[in-house]
């Protein structure tokens, strides 16, 4: 590894994230290089430290685009629904949520049909970011489209089917 770093402010203080160099090519992955598990988490990672760099938005999540959108597009989701939309467990979706309430983009309101369940939708404010972000988005999906070339009707066939085959 690479002794060179950046450092990065986040969240949590400080961290250090190494820069990468030939000498990373050089560790033995072992079985790790044939999962395709190993990789997809790797693409992951790479598109959203990348996705951050572009954006300059240090503190985005991965939930954060496809809850706001999934709102946008369906006013009065339930996050039950959400969570179905988005493939994220309910644990991890509720913070979000609140995280999203707390900054004021997101509106939670006890739904009318289950009172067990609440709603949710875009505030102005939430509006408004989302617009910022799909630029960022849009801009970010064409590298990746860049980089993926003809091949993407398959690649995402190939994500569909291991998301639908696993869920």
């Amino acid at each position: 590894m690479n002794k060179t770093a950046t450092a990065q402010r986040g969240t949590g203080g400080l961290r250090l994230t190494p820069e990468p160099d030939a000498a990373a090519s050089e560790v033995k992955l072992g079985p790790l290089d044939g999962y395709i598990g190993f990789h997809l988490r790797m693409a992951q990672e790479t598109a959203l430290r990348a996705f951050i760099a572009r954006s300059r938005q240090p503190g985005f999540k991965p939930g954060h685009f496809a809850t706001l959108m999934v709102v946008r597009l369906n006013p009065g989701i339930s996050q039950i629904e959400v969570c179905r939309a988005i493939g994220r467990d309910k644990s991890t979706l509720s913070p979000l949520v609140r995280e999203l309430q707390r900054d004021g983009l997101i509106l939670r309101e006890d739904s009318v049909a289950d009172r067990r369940s609440v709603t949710l939708r875009l505030t102005p404010k939430g509006q408004a970011a989302l617009d910022a972000l799909l630029r960022h988005v849009e801009a970010h999906d064409r590298r990746l489209d860049a980089i993926v070339g003809d091949s993407k009707p398959e690649l995402i066939a190939v994500l569909r089917k291991i998301a639908t085959a696993l869920s």
